[in-house]
């Protein structure tokens, strides 16, 4: 809808009311290889957004995934940077925010939780719980998050389905609620049975990439005894009888405040489940909701449009080396053209041409509505955890930096490209690529790298090869825990001489302390338990990041 139709405040009421309940955001938190980019396609070909869904291999002529664009991901196989999806189904508006899904995963995907409203968490039926799915729960935890669980690979041997739901409750503090029940698993997968239906789905295998068929009956119907072996469906009512005698209830409530996950089964390779899942997910995830800010929770109804900058992406497009914001929208309606207010700066800025993404393909935006992501050419003057208004004051809480574990001087053996060198740098930083530390001495000029993992290290080496032509060396630093110091230089400086460990610098020049271990970091903490030590940095609002 154009503004020109929109003639009072009751109508554009209205209109922002309507789309707030139409939309619908998640993000997908798995470990590598537990099927998160097939699942991310097959939603997409239920969609209607794609009209066949590419497997992810790192070889052979496969098909281009339509989430994964940077080269180094199609050499690979893996996503290593977010994008976002927006896609209608039915009378619903999905806004899926893909997220890192590689064995060393990044700071990226704290962010994108940060702007995503539910979290659909993908477990591999033969692993279970993995070690990445384990840290990226408690960050939706710690934001409290609703998790929505979807138990994939089903058509491969596994692991009790009963087993799976143990250990999420035993080990996650999180109880779950089976939605859908298996009949058989491996070669024997037939299907699912509803249990608020009593409604099974039986499915057969669909021409690869296309979508699964599926035939529903009661699961009273005759006819079922017919097309399932009678051992199979036994065994998956005597389970289920189970469930309903342990005697948890479906409870939304509780549902969105994390502390309970609806469970699906199904395999995403063969689209076993994919729909069932994707239609229940849409009836009881959370719409866009209320914001934390300096002013309290923000409604997504009120009126003024405000968002934040949950993630910076240079390069997207090589042919024009371009630098893209992405603002989650928070409350109001967004339209093209309209001028905002940057919090940090006080600057007003125009916002002439906002991009929808869809992988790497983009269009222009006329409007856009809490819950949606939009692009804005970034000629520098966005960082992440900017807020972008209309109206009052509003700024939203800032997105955390999170302890890294990986430390290396990055050197640049060619003086003549220093120039150069520093550019990359300083975007890479701007991006959030890795976290970037300095020595407390200025005459090193070498930036330190840090990051959660080492492939994060490669990126920024890729990148900084291949987008701004500057070869550089990786020097590791033999650390493997960082703490920033609560109080800052003052506190570092009554501590006096520390040993075991290494004082730098962060971006915004808060003291950060190095150590070999774990063992080192409690050695600290007993001879000071004065000094107050956090692994996640302080929130940054109003302060410029030093630049190399």
């Amino acid at each position: 809808m154009s503004g020109s139709q929109v003639t009072t405040d009751g109508d554009l009421t209205e209109v922002l009311a309507s789309a707030v309940d139409r939309r619908r955001n998640f993000a997908i938190i798995s470990h590598p290889d537990a099927g998160k980019t097939t699942l991310t396609e097959k939603l997409l070909l239920y969609g209607g957004a794609i009209q066949q869904a590419g497997a992810v291999k790192a070889r052979g002529e496969q098909r281009k995934v339509t989430s994964d664009w940077m080269e180094l991901e199609k050499q690979r196989g893996i996503s290593i940077t977010s994008t976002v999806l927006q896609f209608d189904y039915d009378a619903t508006t999905i806004n899926l925010l893909d997220t890192p899904g590689h064995q060393d995963f990044s700071e990226d995907t704290y962010r994108t939780l940060a702007a995503a409203d539910n979290a659909v968490m993908l477990e591999d039926a033969a692993k279970g719980l993995e070690p990445q799915t384990r840290k990226l729960f408690e960050v939706c935890r710690m934001r409290q998050i609703p998790i929505f669980t979807f138990i994939n690979k089903m058509d491969r041997p596994g692991r009790e389905p009963l087993t799976l739901l143990d250990e999420i409750e035993s080990e996650l503090g999180l109880t779950p609620w089976a939605v859908n029940w298996p009949i058989g698993s491996g070669e024997q997968f037939r299907g699912v049975i509803d249990r608020r239906s009593r409604e099974v789905v039986l499915f057969t295998r669909a021409e690869r990439g296309k979508q699964a068929s599926e035939q529903r009956l009661s699961l009273e119907d005759p006819e079922l005894r017919e097309l399932v072996e009678a051992e199979l469906l036994d065994l998956a009512i005597e389970e289920m009888e189970l469930l309903d005698a342990a005697g948890a209830e479906l409870d939304i409530e509780m549902v969105h405040a994390g502390e309970l996950t609806p469970v699906f089964f199904g395999s995403a390779m063969t689209n076993f489940g994919v729909r069932p899942f994707l239609d229940a997910f849409l009836e009881m995830a959370q719409r866009p909701i209320a914001r934390s800010s300096s002013d309290g929770l923000v409604d997504p109804l009120r009126e003024g449009f405000s968002g934040f900058v949950f993630k910076l992406q240079a390069n997207m497009d090589p042919r024009h080396r371009d630098r893209v914001a992405f603002v989650r929208v928070c409350s109001g309606r967004f339209e093209k053209d309209m001028t905002v207010k940057h919090a940090r700066t006080g600057k007003a800025i125009r916002l002439s041409r906002p991009q929808k993404l869809f992988g790497q393909d983009r269009a222009v935006v006329e409007d856009a509505y809490p819950g949606d992501v939009i692009g804005l050419n970034n000629p520098g003057m966005f960082s992440i955890g900017d807020t972008l208004y209309v109206g009052s004051k509003v700024e939203y809480e800032g997105i955390p930096c999170f302890s890294p574990e990986i430390f290396s001087w990055l050197r640049n053996p060619n003086p003549s490209a220093f120039k150069n060198f520093r550019k990359g740098v300083n975007e890479l930083r701007e991006e959030g690529a890795v976290q970037i530390l300095y020595d407390t001495d200025e005459s090193k000029r070498d930036p330190i790298l840090a990051a959660v993992g080492q492939l994060q290290l490669e990126v920024v080496q890729h990148r900084l090869e291949n987008e701004y032509g500057v070869e550089t060396r990786l020097e590791p630093m033999g650390f493997q825990v960082a703490r920033w110091i609560n109080g800052g230089w003052t506190e570092l400086d009554k501590v006096g001489r520390i040993f075991n460990c290494k004082a730098v610098r962060d971006a915004w020049n808060r003291p950060v302390l190095l150590f070999k271990n774990e063992w080192n970091l409690n050695q600290l903490k007993e001879d000071h338990p004065d000094l107050e030590l956090s692994s996640v940095a302080p929130v940054v609002s109003g302060v410029e990041p030093i630049n190399l």
